[in-house]
């Protein structure tokens, strides 16, 4: 029995140390008391299954299992590969930390059989399907893992465009250092709108400049954009995640501080805060104001999702944001309309980085 006795052990601290990891990540990252209150649950299951494993046999009780632990003999220690040694962000991290968990969960599953023990492998059992779920949580909150903190976000719509070809405005616009095009066009056919995403993904990915489709991810994924971004009431984000993954990153709008924490929550990869001041471009009722963006900067839960302040911004109020904390902009009109956007894109990166650099 010494042998099985090793085997529990070691997946009892496999499934500890990975329940910890997730656990971590939900509180220092994601800032999400509901999520570590599963996780903690989840370790108090563990806990349970222990004391039911040990009451299978006296082989199995916590100072047998710590007397038959014989790690500097354990050729398992020995073996790893590259990819073990390599994570690249939160969520590579909290996915192996799952995975790990549920597999050390099935060989517990299985050794509870072997001792004889139906209740602990029944609580094994029930204890993985726990882990896939608080884990599967934890991931979609994570999003892609590829969110950008874009500086300069110009949503291009051609009716703003006074006449001048809008393929014109978004070269001026890359050249005045917009770092993130916005295609916004409410009325085109499908086909058209799909043609002019294709070019602006063609213009824009040798530049560094991310494309974005707004409301439509069926288009963002046939064009091969980097995004999508939707408003409150357009297709949720557990939609467009089922239907990409990680393949578009996800923008939500937001005008308060509950609609911010819950896209957050729920994985977007960055949220449009606003509306900061008024604006002619698309009526709102209420003005969210800087103070909404300062809530959102000092809030846990949402200042690690990138941000773009969006709403009646130009570069006469644009310094006002980036005093608050602001490091990214979304405007429309201001450069749309413009006689020169590239010199109005100029202005609002130089005004934005000067504040920036005040602060």
């Amino acid at each position: 029995m010494s042998s099985l006795a090793r085997m529990i052990d070691a997946n009892l601290n496999r499934s500890s140390e990975g329940l910890r990891v997730l656990e971590d990540a939900a509180r220092f990252h994601l800032d999400s008391l509901e999520l570590c209150s599963a996780c903690k649950s989840a370790r108090h299951g563990l806990r349970q299954l222990a004391d039911e494993l040990a009451a299978s046999g006296p082989a199995f009780d916590r100072l047998a299992r710590l007397a038959s632990r014989d790690t500097p003999g354990d050729v398992g220690t020995e073996v790893s590969t590259e990819s073990e040694m390599a994570r690249h962000s939160m969520s590579e991290l909290a996915a192996a930390a799952g995975a790990r968990t549920a597999e050390a969960l099935r060989v517990l599953e299985e050794s509870a059989k072997l001792a004889g023990s139906v209740a602990a492998a029944q609580r094994a059992k029930s204890l993985r399907y726990e882990v896939y779920e608080v884990s599967r949580r934890i991931l979609v909150a994570l999003g892609t893992g590829r969110a950008r903190q874009w500086s300069l976000c110009v949503l291009v719509t051609e009716n703003l465009c006074k006449g001048r070809p809008w393929t014109d405005v978004v070269t001026q616009a890359m050249d005045g250092g917009a770092d993130c095009i916005q295609l916004r066009e409410k009325d085109l056919d499908d086909r058209e709108l799909l043609d002019r995403a294709r070019w602006l993904v063609g213009i824009a990915r040798p530049r560094g400049v991310s494309v974005i489709v707004n409301d439509r991810a069926d288009i963002a994924l046939a064009a091969g954009a980097d995004g999508v971004h939707v408003g409150q009431d357009d297709m949720p984000i557990a939609q467009i995640r089922a239907m990409a993954g990680s393949r578009l990153l996800v923008g939500v709008s937001t005008t308060n501080m509950d609609q911010a924490r819950e896209a957050a929550s729920l994985g977007a990869d960055v949220c449009g805060v606003g509306p900061m001041f008024p604006t002619t471009t698309k009526h709102k009722p209420q003005i969210s104001g800087p103070a909404y963006l300062a809530a959102y900067l000092a809030d846990p839960a949402t200042t690690r999702v990138p941000h773009l302040a969006i709403g009646g911004i130009g570069p006469e109020n644009v310094r006002q944001l980036a005093a608050a904390g602001c490091r990214g902009i979304a405007v429309s009109s201001c450069v749309c309309s413009a006689d020169d956007p590239a010199e109005v894109c100029r202005v609002l990166r130089r005004e934005l980085e000067a504040a920036l650099n005040l602060r």
